[in-house]
């Protein structure tokens, strides 16, 4: 649908930037900055909930640079050899399908709805 397709147009879109390095082999562990552009704690949250899923995840976190700008700072850090940018790409794919998900839900129960005032031969919306 429209809506599938903005929301993949979307999430293509982000920018990132790595301001910090990828792995720290000499300290055992691994973290990343992200900056994402044109976002709000909508996304921030989301996806701070969807990495620390994740039991390789040490620590997540994010900040909004100014109330005015939009743009998140999201920080990984990871334990072991697992570097931050996988807990990242992996919490993007699963907020998607979890949005995906609702969606279908949601337009199901739109249609069984119209389909019940249908058969009962009232108006829909």
């Amino acid at each position: 649908t429209e809506e599938d397709q903005e929301l993949e147009r979307k999430i293509s879109g982000l920018k990132t930037s790595m301001t910090e390095g990828e792995r720290k082999t000499a300290w055992k562990w691994s973290r990343q900055l992200e900056q994402i552009d044109t976002e709000y704690h909508t996304l921030g949250n989301s996806l701070h909930y969807m990495i620390m899923k994740n039991p390789e995840v040490e620590f997540c976190g994010y900040t909004m640079t100014h109330p005015s700008d939009s743009k998140i700072n999201l920080r990984i850090q990871t334990g072991g050899t697992l570097p931050a940018v996988e807990p990242f790409q992996r919490g993007l794919n699963e907020l998607m399908n979890v949005c995906k998900h609702v969606l279908d839900r949601f337009e199901a129960s739109i249609k069984d709805y119209k389909d019940q005032k249908a058969s009962r031969n009232e108006s829909t919306f």
